[in-house]
Formats: structure tokens, sequence, C-alpha cells
């Protein structure tokens, strides 16, 4: 049986944009809450109208959409102890924000009323009172967010409780259980939860940050102890160390628990809604996110591997394509021969004919890994390497030599200049190029040397380049493993190379991207001949 609807209420663009390194323009967070309100979000805090000139135009701009699903709301504290309702300035903001709904934070902690407001504890009941009164007799939707408020009821839970049933008696739509400081230990906050629900007639709402790595846990449990409306950010993002990520609470509570947070139609743009938001705030989304991670789904073990090729059960927790994420077959020196037939059907390489050489690729595999090659950051090598093996990869040119000048004289900046001598079709090609430092330098001249044979070539460019010291501990002697993404305008792909010579793992790893390209182009142009004959 279906539970009840639990309303999602993403505070990103309020409370997300506190955390460090998040930092979004008016226009960034329209683009947000547009997406948001695509995927069916009820409700979107937008920022607090009366604090900076930047969530004021947010409001101007949003009056300006048509949000379908969203509720887009302003969001702001109680009037301050010396002002009235009528003239406190941001409760003058919160109604001039012209938002359907409002969401104010009061205290709840005794603590925070004495040593923060410094004010008598009913005046704080007083202050609360007044300003859920004037915005509802405004015809406003009032969200109460009660800050602190676990802390709050463990140090006083009489006074925790009188706050809650003054905001609920003044006319609250939602009260909100605030675990501002994310210390609550989730059997604590199932308790409090409980016993708060039994004091209240109206929706209850849970809002907690991550300080003790339970912001999800606690959320969840809220539910199931009766609350029915949930705060947080997609992608956790929030001050210190986040607030509670929608990205696995959604999918937590709608498929483990049977919730409805979102259409279930909804569900499978989760994946793509966390990297659009990352993308937009320019913040890495990281690999081992739950749900939404690149690597949430990913294989490395062979027996893993061999396992889920038989059932998917045995080594994952629901289908991937459940919240619109893809399962993943890394291979490395833990690779067995599940792992090479299942990432051979997944990049298209006919291996059944050639089942004899697949001991051969996990032997080459687990040699050049301990060699410090990583190829599940670098499928682009693995492909060709595979094809080598395969005697299926073919030919587009040979090195003769390269030779790269570094020169830098007095008060001048540093220039590079690669020369190559490279033979392609039995024809010998003699390019120099210069470039920003030796590789670029190097990968102008490859590029030069390759364009008259192969002008594809012209679509694909450099877009990454990362270096990393493997054993450190030998100095300028060291290993170094070189990773270069590349990409064209409708493709990404990555390869490594590893030397002691940063130069030597730079062409190792530029060559077997522009060869991975060739490759590709090549069996798309015989792809199409077949497809013409048939």
């Amino acid at each position: 049986m279906v539970k009840q609807q639990i309303k999602i209420f993403d505070t990103l663009l309020r409370d997300g944009t506190q955390g460090e390194q998040i930092s979004l323009s008016s226009e960034d967070k329209i683009r947000i809450a547009e997406k948001l309100d695509e995927f069916s979000i009820h409700y979107v805090e937008g920022g607090w109208p009366g604090s900076n000139p930047k969530d004021f135009e947010f409001f101007q701009m949003a009056q300006k959409q048509s949000f379908k699903q969203t509720k887009i709301v302003a969001f702001g504290s109680t009037r301050r102890a010396d002002r009235t309702v009528h003239d406190d300035p941001n409760i003058k903001a919160l109604i001039e924000s012209n938002t359907q709904t409002i969401s104010i934070f009061g205290k709840s902690w005794i603590l925070h009323v004495q040593k923060a407001l410094k004010i008598d504890p009913e005046e704080n009941l007083k202050l609360i009172d007044d300003s859920i009164r004037y915005l509802k007799s405004h015809q406003k939707e009032l969200i109460f967010d009660l800050e602190h408020y676990f802390d709050g009821y463990k140090d006083n839970p009489k006074y925790a409780l009188k706050v809650l049933e003054v905001a609920q008696k003044a006319g609250a739509d939602v009260l909100v259980l605030c675990d501002t400081n994310g210390g609550t230990m989730t059997s604590d906050l199932a308790k409090i939860v409980r016993d708060s629900k039994r004091e209240v007639s109206v929706s209850l709402g849970i809002h907690t940050h991550n300080d003790c790595d339970l912001a999800v846990a606690n959320s969840v449990i809220a539910v199931e102890e009766g609350c029915d409306h949930v705060q947080g950010t997609i992608n956790g993002y929030g001050e210190r160390c986040g607030n509670a990520n929608l990205c696995s609470i959604i999918p937590n509570l709608q498929i483990k628990r049977g919730y409805r947070c979102i259409p279930n139609g909804k569900l499978q743009q989760l994946t793509a809604l966390s990297h659009f938001v990352s993308e937009i705030a320019n913040v890495a989304n990281p690999n081992n996110m739950p749900f939404v991670g690149r690597s949430a789904f990913a294989h490395k073990g062979g027996i893993h591997v061999s396992a889920m090729m038989k059932d998917n059960r045995t080594y994952e927790h629901i289908l991937p394509e459940q919240v619109g994420n893809s399962r993943r077959v890394l291979v490395s020196d833990l690779s067995g021969r599940s792992n090479i037939f299942y990432k051979a059907e997944e990049l298209k390489i006919d291996i059944e004919k050639h089942k004899d050489r697949v001991q051969q690729i996990v032997k080459k595999i687990k040699d050049l890994e301990n060699q410090g090659y990583q190829f599940e950051a670098a499928e682009g090598s693995f492909e060709v390497m595979v094809e080598k093996i395969l005697g299926e990869l073919e030919h587009f040119f040979d090195l003769e030599g390269f030779r790269i000048l570094v020169e830098k004289n007095k008060d001048e900046e540093s220039r590079s200049e690669a020369t190559i001598r490279l033979k392609v079709n039995n024809v010998q090609e003699h390019m120099a190029s210069e470039g920003d430092g030796p590789v670029h330098a190097l990968d102008q001249a490859l590029r030069k040397a390759l364009i008259q044979f192969y002008p594809e070539v012209e679509e694909m460019q450099l877009s990454d380049y990362k270096v990393r010291v493997l054993n450190a501990k030998d100095g300028t002697a060291a290993r170094v493993r070189v990773l270069i993404e590349s990409c064209t305008d409708s493709m990404v792909w990555n390869t490594v190379g590893v030397s002691e010579d940063i130069i030597e793992a730079s062409w190792q790893a530029l060559t077997d991207s522009f060869i991975y390209f060739l490759m590709k182009k090549k069996r798309k142009k015989r792809s199409k001949k077949k497809q013409k004959r048939s």
C-alpha cells in the first residue's frame, strides 16, 4: 500500500549557499529553481529578501517566471525585539517578496533566547506569536522553523514544546523541527519527534544538518515518526558539513519505504538533476555519492562482477535506472575474466571470437596497473589496449622521434617548442609547433602532422590534463601517471600514460587519445557503409 504524500522543501538557494565554495548568482538561482520545478519539488526556498540585493533581485525575477509544481518561498526571521511587526524591515521585505509561501525561524532553545537574543523567554514567545499572526493576516502559507529544536528539547523540553504550542495557535501551517547544529543522534531524534508529534495537529516537518553524518538517516526516521514535510538540499550543500541530501532522502523514502515524494516518472531524472546543480554551482560532483554518484553502481572486484552477470541483486540494492544512473564495470588489477567480458560487451567489442585472448588481457591489465597505470579512469586506453591484443587495432601512424625545446630568457616568459617526425601511410612527416608548455606544444605538433591525413582530428581537443606522482619518496626520479581527458562536441574520453619521465608519460596518454578517436571514427564510417548496403 502506498503511504502518504511527503512534501519536499529544497533550501539550496538559501541555506545551501551558506556552504563553502557555493556561490550562486540570481540567474543561477532561477535556472536551478526551474529545474527543481521540472522535477516536481514542492517548495524551493529562494533566499532572504531583506538581507542582500542578490536575493531581492531573485524574488523580482521569480515573479516573472511560471512555476508549475513548485512554490517559491521567501525566508526570514521573527520580528526583532525592539520593533513591532508593522515596522520591522525583515517582515516588510517578506511581504514585498510577493510569494505565496513564507518561511520564518524562531528560537526554541532557551540558551539562544537568553544568550543570543538576550531577552526574556516569554518575550521570545511573543515575537513568535506576533510574527506568525501578522504574516497569516496577509493570506500567506506560513512555515515556521523551530531553530535548534532538538538541542532546546534536550535542555528544556517544557520550553521547546511551549514554542511549538505558541506557533501552532498563532496559525503556522507547518512546524519544522530543526537539528540546526547537526549533533542529534538518530535514536534521540526519533523519540523527540514522537513526543512532539503528540502535541500538534498541523503538519510537522524536519530540517537536519550533517555534522554527525546522520542528516539523511535522521530525516528518514523523522518521517517514520510522523513528519510529512522534509527540508534539505540537492547534493547536501550547506553550512559546515552540509544539509540533509535530498538526492538520498527522496529515493530512500520513495523506493525503500513506499512514501510518495515526487511523481514516480520523475525519479529517473534524479541523477541528471544532481549533476546539473553541481555544474551550475561549479563544484565537483562526488563520485561516491549514494544513488547519483558516478561510482554508486560501479563494480571492480572480479567475483562481484561474475555474480552481477548472473543477477544484479547480488551486489546492487536497487536498479541504477530507477534514479537515472547506470551500472559501470571497472577494469583494474582486481579484474577477472568476468570484468573483461562485461566491459567488452559494454564497449561493443566482439570478444566471443577471441576467448583465448581474455586471460592475456587480464594479465596485461594486472601487470600495467602494478606499474602505476589506472584503467578504471582511462577507458580510452583500455579499449586501445584490448583492440591491440586482439589484433583488431588499425595502424594509424608510427613515431620516428620528437624533440622538445623549453627556453627562458631573463625577464621573459618561458617558450616551448616541439618538433615531431612521424610516418603516416608510409609518408614521412616532419612538423614543429609552439605551445603553452611542452605537452601542449607536443599536442599541437602531432595534430599538425596528422591533420592532412586525418582531417577529422580537428574535431577533437585536449580538455583536461592531470599528473600524479606515484612514488614521491624518489623525488624528481619518481614515476608519474598522466591522465588526459579529450573531447569533441559529442563525446569525452580519458587516456593514461606512466613513466619516470613526465614527457614520455604524456606522450603515451596523448597518442592513445588520438588513436582512440581515429579508431572510433573509422568504426562509425564502416557502420554507416554497412547500413547503406543493407
